[in-house]
C-alpha cells in the first residue's frame, strides 16, 4: 500500500504587539501578494523554536520580548512535495515601539487586531490559528510552561 508522507519542515510565528498581530505580504513566486504571518523552513541542526526566532529576525528584524510554543499545528497538503505538512506555531510578543524592517521576502506589513487579521488571511488553518492565539494568548495569559527561555 502506498502512503503519503507526513513532514514537519516549517514553523509559523504569530507576532503580537498588544492586541494586534503582524501581517506581512509575501513577495515571492509561491504566494506573491498574499497576506500572511511570518513563517519559514527549519534549517539543519535547528530546533523548531530556534527556526522561529531566526525567521522572525531575518524577515522582520524583530527581537521578541517573549517567545511561546503553542499547542497548535497547522496542517495542509503540500502539492509540490506530495506530503502533508505539519507546521508548529509559535507566538512572539514584541514591544509596542518595535520597528519592523522587512527583508526581500515581503513587500509590505501592517498591524491589525486579530479579528481583522482573520478576515484577511486566505487559508482556514490561518484563521484557526488566529482563533487559538486569541483564546490562549490574548483573552487569557499563556501558561508559563509555554514560554521559551531565550537566553
Amino acid at each position: 500500500m502506498a502512503e503519503i508522507a507526513v513532514r514537519c519542515t516549517m514553523v509559523s510565528i504569530m507576532v503580537l504587539r498588544g492586541r494586534d498581530t503582524l501581517l506581512v505580504r509575501r513577495h515571492d513566486a509561491c504566494m506573491d501578494g498574499t497576506w500572511t504571518y511570518v513563517a519559514g523552513h527549519v534549517e539543519p541542526g535547528e530546533s523548531g523554536w530556534q527556526a522561529a526566532l531566526r525567521e522572525l529576525r531575518e524577515e522582520t528584524a524583530l527581537i521578541p520580548q517573549a517567545l511561546y510554543a503553542t499547542s497548535f499545528c497547522e496542517q495542509f497538503y503540500d502539492v509540490r512535495a506530495d506530503c502533508v505538512q505539519v507546521v508548529p506555531a509559535f507566538v512572539a510578543v514584541v514591544d509596542e515601539e518595535a520597528e519592523v524592517r522587512l527583508n526581500h521576502e515581503h513587500s509590505a506589513f501592517r498591524w491589525l487586531p486579530l479579528a481583522e487579521a482573520a478576515e484577511v488571511f486566505p487559508f482556514g488553518g490561518q484563521r484557526d490559528l488566529i482563533a487559538h492565539v486569541q483564546r490562549e494568548f490574548v483573552t487569557r495569559a499563556p501558561h508559563p510552561q509555554l514560554r521559551i527561555a531565550l537566553e
